[in-house]
């Protein structure tokens, strides 16, 4: 038998400080419905980042202030805005997964993030129909962020119920990893209409196609979902106060240092995210080079979010959140001042492959440390909220942040030193927080 070491000790305290008569949640699904359940969650992480891509074009058709940051600065505040209703929908949903299951509330995130984007694409310029363009628009954000918050915690406690005991990490890292394919799928739509379509087209209208393209794969999204088998059998009479109150009562500690542990983590994928807009705006690259960055972060998150996984179950959660997550906060200020240096396609491209592989490996290790520090019956609410506060708090603000202050600084590196700032926190309450792997989440 394995001698049992510190770590070990830790992961005993946490099963001991679990609710007595939680319920026993046993992998039942297949590899298939995996695929199935990941291919919804990239549907709507897809619809939710097309909007970053082309943050300059809905800024100029929705938000025509003047200035040469004016219009931008509005557009990445309602991108913002969307991050906003995130924790709303972490404690309706998230506690809907915990009270009737996974199903029924991943099923609910899609219908409601397609309203948003049915409402994103048909919306009217400001020239069209005047202020009402922009409430609309800041409406369809919000919407979207409800949906968003509501469906990571039911998708990644799906997965981690479903996953065998030594592959947690792998099953719960292609949350993550579909979050790459959006990305990926989203940026190579952003590199085919900037290229098919002259400059004066894509921003009168091309901008919109790859939200129509969302809207007509639905009801394939809506048929995946309504096959998944539930990894919840267990329904409770349970009201959504008593499932948050019950969270916060017993396991407020890893609520606070999860939130904590995601902060950086939230800011680098939306920096991430950023790298479009930074390279029209502050570095005057072409249009197609900048919508390849997209492309580029969305492989790199789908490969690194998987090795990140694989490395979790092979040496350990907290080794995986860690190691990146330094060399990140080393790299990334040079990395910014050579981009800033000798902006083009070689330096550009590296610099967004390197932001997105470290983030999407450390990101993948934090995505199975919460489900496995919680009780079944809190598990998809306590995910829901860790990732929606985080997110909201930190990734929500992070365009808004990182624009005002390239237009106040006019300095270049200024992305890089509010990542490597953010990474600092991180690394603290990551220390804070015990090693999972081994967790038997069954008990």
């Amino acid at each position: 038998m394995r001698a049992t070491s510190p770590a070990s000790a830790q992961t005993l305290a946490v099963h001991t400080a679990r609710d007595v008569g939680e319920p026993d949640v046993r992998p039942v699904i297949g590899r298939a419905a995996v695929a199935a359940a990941v291919a919804g969650n990239a549907l709507e992480f897809y619809d939710f980042v097309i909007y970053a891509y082309f943050a300059v074009y809905i800024g100029r058709a929705f938000f025509p202030v003047g200035g040469e940051f004016g219009s931008l600065l509005l557009a990445a505040a309602t991108f913002g805005v969307g991050f906003f209703t995130r924790p709303l929908g972490a404690v309706l949903i998230g506690a809907l997964a915990d009270r009737a299951g996974r199903k029924p509330a991943m099923i609910l995130t899609v219908a409601l993030i397609t309203f948003g984007t049915l409402g994103m694409a048909a919306t009217p310029s400001y020239a069209s129909i005047g202020i009402a363009a922009p409430i609309i628009v800041v409406a369809c954000r919000l919407l979207q962020g409800l949906a968003l918050g509501g469906e990571v915690g039911p998708a990644t406690a799906l997965l981690v119920e479903a996953a065998p005991p030594h592959r947690r990490a792998l099953y719960a890292s292609w949350q993550l990893a579909s979050q790459g394919i959006a990305v990926a799928v989203g940026g190579l739509l952003g590199v085919a209409v900037s290229m098919l379509l002259p400059a004066e087209d894509l921003a009168a209208w091309g901008w919109r196609i790859p939200f129509v393209i969302s809207i007509a794969l639905v009801p394939v999204a809506l048929k995946i979902r309504r096959s998944l088998p539930e990894t919840f059998e267990a329904r409770t009479e349970r009201s959504t106060a008593e499932v948050v109150g019950g969270l916060m009562k017993s396991h407020r500690r890893y609520v606070v240092l999860g939130v904590l542990m995601v902060l950086s983590a939230s800011v680098a994928s939306q920096i991430g995210n950023y790298m479009t807009t930074y390279a029209i705006q502050t570095l005057h690259l072409p249009a197609t080079l900048a919508q390849t960055s997209a492309l580029v972060g969305g492989v790199m998150t789908f490969a690194f979010g998987l090795v990140g996984g694989w490395l979790c179950d092979w040496r350990g959660r907290k080794i995986v959140l860690i190691a990146p997550r330094v060399a990140l906060m080393l790299l990334i200020v040079p990395m910014f001042w050579w981009l800033g240096a000798m902006p083009g396609a070689i330096s550009f491209l590296t610099v967004t492959a390197v932001l997105a592989a470290l983030t999407a490996m450390s990101a993948a290790a934090s995505i199975v440390v919460i489900p496995e520090l919680l009780p079944a019956g809190f598990r998809s609410i306590g995910v829901s909220l860790v990732y929606a506060i985080g997110t909201t708090l930190f990734g929500g603000t992070t365009q808004f942040v990182v624009t005002g202050l390239l237009a106040w600084t006019h300095n270049p590196n200024a992305p890089a030193w509010y990542l490597a700032a953010t990474s600092i926190v991180s690394l603290v309450a990551i220390w804070l927080l015990p090693e999972t792997r081994g967790t038997d989440i069954s008990e």
